[in-house]
């Protein structure tokens, strides 16, 4: 065997080793996966045009929110991915292994929008940061945080944010 192909073979199980990986650590406290089928709660948003309605699966553990979104295909129009933190703290996301562009919506800790990255860059280690303090972070669709009119300063609806 030649030394590329010794190295293409172990590049190969090393791959595939971290991908057996990231799938076991990708279990919520529920026992369902995080992924296409995994289960969603509704999440609203109070916008100056009305109210909008998301269907959104939750990151809330270490290993859910380092997965997020990497290796999935487009999120459809309703859905989204919600990172919760029980600690708030100073976010900054990346797009490394995610294929699709996404708005990334950071939530302060009152559940107000605090600022949105929209259309990030697929594949990039670029780090997106939050302008203070989060309680949560809203991975949706690219281009879809503006169709839908939102903003910073609108109030989030869901049950890890308070009132």
């Amino acid at each position: 065997m030649s030394l590329i192909t010794a190295f293409r073979a172990a590049a190969l199980a090393l791959l595939l080793t971290t991908g057996a990986c990231a799938q076991q650590g990708a279990e919520t406290t529920t026992g369902a996966s995080i992924g296409p089928q995994a289960p969603t709660e509704a999440l609203t948003i109070d916008t100056h045009g009305g109210e909008v309605r998301l269907n959104v699966e939750i990151a809330d553990d270490e290993a859910e929110r380092n997965q997020g979104l990497m290796f999935r295909e487009p999120l459809p129009d309703d859905r989204g991915m919600l990172f919760h933190f029980q600690t708030p703290e100073h976010a900054s996301f990346w797009m490394h292994n995610t294929p699709s562009s996404l708005d990334i919506i950071f939530i302060g800790v009152d559940g107000r929008i605090l600022n949105i990255a929209d259309h990030t860059t697929p594949y990039s280690d670029a780090p997106v940061p939050a302008a203070g303090l989060t309680r949560g972070v809203l991975e949706i669709r690219a281009g879809r945080a503006a169709e839908l009119g939102l903003r910073p300063g609108d109030r989030v609806h869901h049950r890890i944010f308070p009132g």
